[in-house]
């Protein structure tokens, strides 16, 4: 019956790392693991780390687990369980029918989405948007990604990109994108893209985002101003986003915001400058808002 399915696993797939989780009904985390992994192996590669991360699960006891949720960069057919469009961020991953893969490889009942609509899920259920039923989610990692929701259902358009803002056009004939076009908001607002920035402005060869703002949180004038330019570029991105849709609230997540203290302040000046009447705030659920988003498709998986 499926109101004996209290615990499932929700696992979400990145380009750099497999995290995974036991979820209770009520949204709570029992147990959870991270392994990092390394797209550029390919798409078998990938999917071991999955394995990997469910069986490092298996302490909770398998037969507990009602159903497996499963988040991923890409678009995917929700219906199907197939990915069936994904970049190179990705490798090979295009064209994977993930929850035929389950079924046969962790004998788990399985659903799939995008990472973006999963983690929109986990904040509006646990997170950010808790209470709110017209919302969007903007992710901000190695890619943009990105997803929105009305009267508390998920959007997630005709061809599975409901919400890909990360390849809509922010600067035309811009920078080229991984995708095949130019000037795509990825390559201007993504982690990725704040690195390239930082590197260029200053010549000096970051490793990560977290040193861009160690720097500007000491007021090191060259990495604020790469901030106020990174953020003068997400804030002409968010308005759109908003006057199109006209949301209760804009969530913005991802690597880059969970270290928002220092650049978010950059931001709000910038949207004020533009007039955006929308809320926009910080995720909650930092890193685990996939994982949990994830949790929540499992659950309506087997309430179905």
């Amino acid at each position: 019956m499926a109101d004996a399915v209290n615990r499932v696993i929700g696992i979400d797939i990145g380009g750099t790392s497999v995290k995974a989780a036991v979820v209770a009904r009520d949204g709570a985390v029992l147990d959870e693991i991270r392994l990092d992994t390394d797209a550029s192996r390919g798409r078998d590669w990938v999917l071991s780390r999955v394995s990997e991360a469910v069986e490092g699960l298996s302490t909770i006891g398998n037969n507990d687990i009602g159903a497996l949720g499963i988040a991923t960069a890409g678009r995917v057919n929700v219906e199907s369980g197939e990915v069936v469009y994904a970049t190179d961020n990705l490798p090979g991953w295009q064209g994977t029918h993930l929850v035929t893969w389950a079924r046969e490889n962790l004998a788990l009942r399985a659903v799939a989405d995008n990472d973006a609509n999963a983690a929109l899920l986990g904040e509006a259920w646990q997170g950010a948007g808790r209470g709110k039923r017209r919302l969007i989610m903007l992710t901000l990692g190695t890619g943009v990604g990105g997803a929105y929701m009305e009267d508390g259902l998920l959007c997630r358009g005709a061809h599975w990109s409901g919400g890909d803002w990360g390849h809509s056009i922010l600067f035309p004939r811009g920078l080229p994108c991984n995708c095949g076009k130019k000037g795509c908001a990825e390559q201007y607002v993504s982690g990725s893209a704040l690195l390239r920035r930082a590197r260029e402005y200053t010549g000096i060869q970051y490793r990560s985002g977290v040193e861009i703002m160690k720097e500007a949180a000491h007021s090191h004038p060259k990495a604020l101003q790469v901030l106020d330019d990174y953020t003068a570029d997400l804030a002409v991105l968010l308005v759109n986003i908003s006057v199109t849709l006209d949301p209760e609230a804009i969530i913005v997540g991802g690597g880059v915001a969970d270290a928002g203290e220092v650049w978010w302040p950059l931001l709000e000046k910038h949207l004020q400058q533009l007039g955006v009447q929308t809320e926009v705030s910080r995720a909650l659920l930092g890193n685990r808002a996939g994982i949990i988003g994830a949790g929540r498709l499992a659950f309506e998986l087997v309430d179905s």
